[in-house]
């Protein structure tokens, strides 16, 4: 089984956030790999990585990246891969992180996503992937019409809820 989408973080540290876009994409059945590399610790790694990623069958790269996040923006200068970068909050309510990730120069994208916002990062990898996949984009219409199916039955559950001045 080779790897659909890659996901990076800056250190260990990260995991606990970065484990939630692998539970999605285990849920999606969609095969990923996980490692840690650093921007500024092994920047050898890091071209290494970047550079080799599509020529593995990658399609894919969800990178995170706290305090000096740059890891994203150094992986979208060496790869013709989409990048989604997920700023950490490691410092500064993650502001330093979303900063340094969504300001890159022209011809350099890398798509952002909230702040801890791995999840999303693993939806937008699938989608992204779906477009050219008619089986995937019927589990993210699938996936997206549970979301909805949460929010009709949470108003059921609410609608049991009783108070002496709630008129619904």
């Amino acid at each position: 089984m080779k790897p659909k989408v890659s996901i990076i973080m800056g250190s260990t540290s990260d995991l606990d956030v970065m484990a939630k876009a692998a539970k999605l994409l285990d849920e999606f059945e969609i095969p990923f790999e996980m490692n840690a590399l650093s921007a500024h610790r092994t920047p050898e790694e890091v071209e290494i990585f970047a550079k080799n990623a599509k020529d593995r069958g990658v399609k894919v790269i969800i990178a995170g990246a706290g305090m000096a996040a740059h890891l994203p923006g150094v992986i979208a200068a060496m790869t013709p891969l989409p990048v989604i970068g997920v700023p950490i909050k490691a410092s500064l309510e993650g502001f330093d992180s979303i900063m340094s990730i969504i300001q890159m120069p022209p011809g350099i994208p890398v798509a952002s996503v909230a702040v801890n916002g791995a999840m999303n990062a693993a939806i937008l990898a699938v989608q992204i992937m779906a477009t050219g996949d008619a089986e995937l984009m019927e589990k993210m219409v699938d996936y997206k019409e549970s979301l909805k199916q949460k929010i009709v039955n949470a108003n059921k559950e609410l609608s049991e809820v009783k108070y002496k001045f709630k008129t619904n």
